[in-house]
């Protein structure tokens, strides 16, 4: 039998670009969340700034990442732009333990404004920690209702998003994230920036959340920076 998963969605603050910066800041989060797994938002490492330059799985900026995810034994799932084909890029989820970082998944539904640097991801992904299944999604996806459901048919017990949203759409995340629990019987974790990030985002929403199957939240962070929900799910 699987032993419950502690989870927590993170939403710390960003500087613009600087990755180096954000990654020790990822990786004080990583420490002080006490969790199994620690989600960041889209695009966390960089703000969201579609002119960032990609991060390669290599470079040295993950450093303080993987050295807080092995000292504490987390993985960390962040958010960053990643080298595509033919000079194009790709939003991405990076999975980051104390071995290392690895591209996790890719985001298929990128949307109008990303499209002219990223180029969509082909598949869904589905990643195991400990017995238990992680769907792979990145905002826009969580509006796709085909999202889910390709991710459920891998075989997923757990929906973990990152996502990026303004103050406004608030309700929204919360209406897509319970819609999901409940059509698939599934938990649902959702991190989402918070403050200003870039990209028009003056004020994003903040609020991440853990959800159940029954589609009912159980652990809520506010709309300020910094903050962090925590659920364990058994």
């Amino acid at each position: 039998m699987r032993e419950p998963l502690v989870i927590a969605v993170a939403q710390p603050s960003c500087v613009p670009c600087d990755v180096a910066v954000n990654a020790a800041t990822h990786a004080a989060t990583v420490r002080s969340a006490g969790a199994r797994v620690v989600v960041f938002p889209e695009l966390s490492l960089t703000g969201y700034e579609l002119d960032a330059p990609a991060i390669t799985v290599e470079d040295p900026r993950l450093t303080p990442i993987v050295e807080a995810c092995a000292e504490v034994g987390s993985l960390a799932l962040v958010g960053a732009p990643v080298p595509g084909e033919a000079g194009r890029s790709h939003i991405a989820m990076l999975a980051v333990d104390g071995t290392g970082a690895t591209v996790a998944y890719r985001k298929v539904h990128v949307d109008t404004t990303e499209a002219d640097r990223f180029t969509p991801g082909s598949t869904p992904a589905v990643l195991d920690v400990d017995g238990w299944r992680l769907g792979l999604a990145i905002c826009r996806d969580t509006g796709i209702p085909g999202h889910a459901s390709d991710t459920a048919a891998m075989g997923m017990d757990v929906y973990v998003a990152a996502t990026l949203m303004s103050a406004e759409e608030r309700a929204l995340q919360d209406e897509r994230a319970r819609r999901i629990a409940t059509d698939h019987g599934v938990w649902v974790a959702v991190a989402s920036f918070a403050g200003s990030t870039g990209g028009g985002y003056a004020r994003a929403a903040g609020c991440s959340s853990i959800w159940t199957s029954e589609g009912v939240v159980v652990s809520h962070a506010g709309p300020e920076t910094g903050a962090i929900a925590a659920a364990t799910l058994s």
